[in-house]
């Protein structure tokens, strides 16, 4: 009995101690990026010991006022954080509704329907990239944030067929007992599926939410004005004006990264539980 507990005792030490080295190989990275954008141009090129690389003295906090005048950040980030708002909030509908669609309704052609939503998949976006943006351009919305988030009102595929496969797990006796209580599809959808699926819904908006937030060729092709760019297309021109000034270019990149960050802390139970039970059969 003893040697069990000191087998499980030293189990438990070896997953910590793997653990903790996956938290440093993770966090070295960040760790640098913080640590350069606090330093000076002499101690950035000081790499004589793991000390001066990471811990820089004296700390230089004037580099992020003048990063934050050089791109505007403030504007930049109203900006990326209305089109991730949209793009979030356009998927969560669209691709639930298209979702219990497949799964839970019956009607002519659906089969055929899905799969050709599945084959859309298979088609690159730079494919798609010139019809798309002639589209635009002939109903005026170039040079403005619209192109960047009207897209995920329609549903796109992966999410939709993520969203069917939990749909499908449900049970359709608790549709039945709900149409027995005189409840249309519409309310069966809003008020018994929805909540059911959540962690799918999470995850949806998890992956959607790092895509538009970290979107950088969506307004290359569509923002002309300097008062509409995004964070990540404001990074981008920082970098090709101050290509040389790594100590301004990683503060850049820290106040990107930074709202990011604190988002995830703050909602870490509901990241996780989402991208946890994902995978999960409910």
């Amino acid at each position: 009995m003893i040697a069990r507990k000191t087998a499980a005792n030293a189990l438990s030490v070896l997953h910590h101690l793997a653990l903790l080295l996956g938290v440093i190989v993770f966090a070295t990275p960040l760790l640098w990026l913080i640590a350069t954008s606090l330093k000076t141009d002499e101690q950035i090129v000081d790499v004589s010991s793991m000390a001066r690389m990471l811990l820089p003295h004296p700390v230089k906090w004037d580099n992020y006022p003048v990063a934050l005048e050089y791109i505007n950040y403030f504007r930049a980030l109203f900006n990326t954080v209305f089109v991730t708002v949209m793009s979030v909030i356009g998927v969560a509908l669209s691709c639930s509704l298209v979702a219990f669609s497949f799964a839970r309704l019956s009607w002519p052609g659906r089969n055929i329907a899905f799969v050709l939503l599945l084959s859309t998949m298979m088609l690159p976006y730079h494919v798609t990239m010139i019809p798309v943006f002639l589209i635009f351009t002939r109903i005026g919305w170039v040079n403005t944030l619209r192109p960047l988030w009207i897209g995920a009102f329609f549903a796109p595929a992966f999410y939709v067929f993520l969203l069917r496969q939990f749909f499908l797990t449900i049970p359709k006796d608790l549709e039945d007992a709900a149409k027995i209580d005189g409840c249309g599809y519409f309310r069966i959808y809003a008020q018994i599926m929805l909540p059911l699926i959540r962690p799918a819904i999470i995850s949806v908006v998890i992956f959607q939410f790092m895509a538009a937030w970290n979107d950088f060729i969506g307004p290359l092709i569509y923002v002309q004005d300097r008062k509409l760019v995004t964070l990540s297309l404001a990074l981008q021109a920082f970098q090709s004006g101050h290509e040389s000034e790594w100590r301004l270019l990683m503060a850049a990149c820290v106040m990107m990264v930074l709202p990011v960050l604190v988002l995830f802390f703050a909602a870490q139970r509901y990241f996780i539980q989402g991208v946890t039970l994902t995978g999960l059969k409910t």
